[in-house]
């Protein structure tokens, strides 16, 4: 499959009918978000959204295309600073905090009730210091596959090892390469991902189009030795601060071991966890199921 020519939208009417549903109108929308930059997000309802959903590092808002197909809510999905049509930042610090600021403008913007606010792996970091920082903001939160204690020989070090690779001779070759790391669900999947999180140089070569691509092999933790959890305390601060109605998520073969699952557990009793046959990307491998337990929740008092 050559996918050098395709657009942004030309995956939507298959995997709608692939679902059995109906496509969503979708557009792209931006809104200014201060120094010149700008934050993107994908808009699939011409409605008020009553979902908006953060992805994770080195992916982009299009990872919900399909669990947004499935839900059937009205939905509002950003691209992070740094990663999709988002802009980077010049001082390349993209902490929660930091992405935490630019999603608070966008939600500003772009939605006028208080969201089912869903984040996976980074962009669930994300979504726990926003929810933190403007409860206003927040109906409830749905975090997928992500807590914030993580063996970092799980997932950190499979994306180092992922991002080693930074230019391709086509988006084919990544396409390759991403399925060689298990990354996406078929081929069609997978080609739909490199297309959405690359850009052709003008060389002619191919590169990974969000800036996380450039920082992973210095910002993401080395091994440590095992059984050690990388715990990252501010962001505890946030989940525990956290008044709205909780659920993780998890893949069961995810990042989230059962070590850190039962420290999840313990320091947020309140939460409901819900575990899904899945790697980390739940989204793209069990976007059904995971729609339907989004979905679930606006049922629940």
């Amino acid at each position: 499959m050559t996918i050098e020519a395709v657009s942004e939208f030309s995956f939507l009417a298959g995997q709608a009918q692939a679902l059995g549903v109906d496509a969503e109108p979708m557009t792209r929308v931006a809104v200014p978000a201060g120094d010149g930059r700008t934050v993107s997000a994908l808009k699939y309802t011409t409605d008020e959204p009553i979902v908006t959903l953060l992805h994770g590092a080195g992916l982009n808002a299009h990872t919900w295309d399909a669990t947004v197909l499935s839900m059937g809510l009205p939905a509002l999905a950003i691209d992070l600073p740094g990663h999709g049509d988002s802009s980077w930042r010049d001082d390349a610090m993209y902490s929660p905090s930091n992405l935490a600021d630019d999603v608070i403008v966008a939600l500003d913007a772009l939605t006028s009730r208080p969201q089912i606010l869903v984040g996976h792996s980074l962009g669930g970091l994300t979504a726990a210091a926003i929810a933190a920082r403007r409860p206003d903001l927040v109906e409830r939160i749905v975090f997928v596959d992500i807590v914030p204690a993580l063996d970092p020989r799980m997932g950190p070090a499979e994306l180092r090892a992922f991002y080693s690779k930074q230019d391709f001779v086509s988006r084919d070759e990544a396409v390759d390469y991403a399925m060689g790391f298990g990354m996406g669900g078929d081929r069609e999947g997978t080609a739909r991902g490199v297309l959405f999180n690359t850009r052709i140089r003008d060389d002619g070569r191919v590169e990974w189009k969000h800036h996380f691509a450039r920082l992973a092999l210095t910002i993401l933790p080395e091994g440590a030795a095992e059984g050690t959890l990388v715990q990252n305390e501010q962001s505890w601060q946030n989940f525990e601060a956290i008044t709205a109605p909780m659920t993780l998520v998890r893949g069961a073969h995810g990042y989230i071991d059962e070590s850190a699952l039962h420290t999840f557990a313990h320091r947020i009793p309140r939460a409901a966890i819900e575990t899904l046959d899945a790697g980390h990307n739940v989204q793209e491998t069990q976007p059904v199921a995971l729609g339907a337990i989004i979905a679930a929740t606006t049922d629940t008092d």
